[in-house]
């Protein structure tokens, strides 16, 4: 396939891909995470991106990668047959939750 993939079209595609991350990155980080591409093979279709910050305590962290951005990649973008996703949990746990604003992190609250 990627003898019929030309250097414009290449060049278009990780145009749109970077674009569409972007797009979705607001979301993610209004909940103290963050969306990352970390490779493309656009010849292929195979995209790679990582969640971070509060991700890595997140209990729907996988449901957020399969259902919403690998969703979305492959509907918008037809070239895409695979997106591989992964969660940074470098970051230690009271570090992530720190991070996080969003309804999935537990808020305790003196009675």
């Amino acid at each position: 396939m990627s003898d019929l993939v030309t250097e414009t079209e290449r060049s278009t595609r990780l145009s749109a891909l970077n674009s569409l991350i972007n797009l979705m990155r607001p979301a993610v980080q209004a909940d103290g995470g963050d969306l990352v591409l970390v490779r493309a093979d656009v010849d292929a279709g195979v995209v790679e991106v990582q969640l971070q910050g509060a991700c890595s305590s997140c209990a729907i962290s996988s449901t957020t990668l399969q259902g919403g951005v690998e969703r979305i990649l492959k509907d918008r973008l037809s070239w895409v047959t695979e997106v591989i996703g992964g969660v940074d949990d470098s970051i230690d746990v009271e570090s992530s939750v720190a991070l996080g604003t969003g309804g999935y992190v537990p808020r305790y609250r003196e009675l």
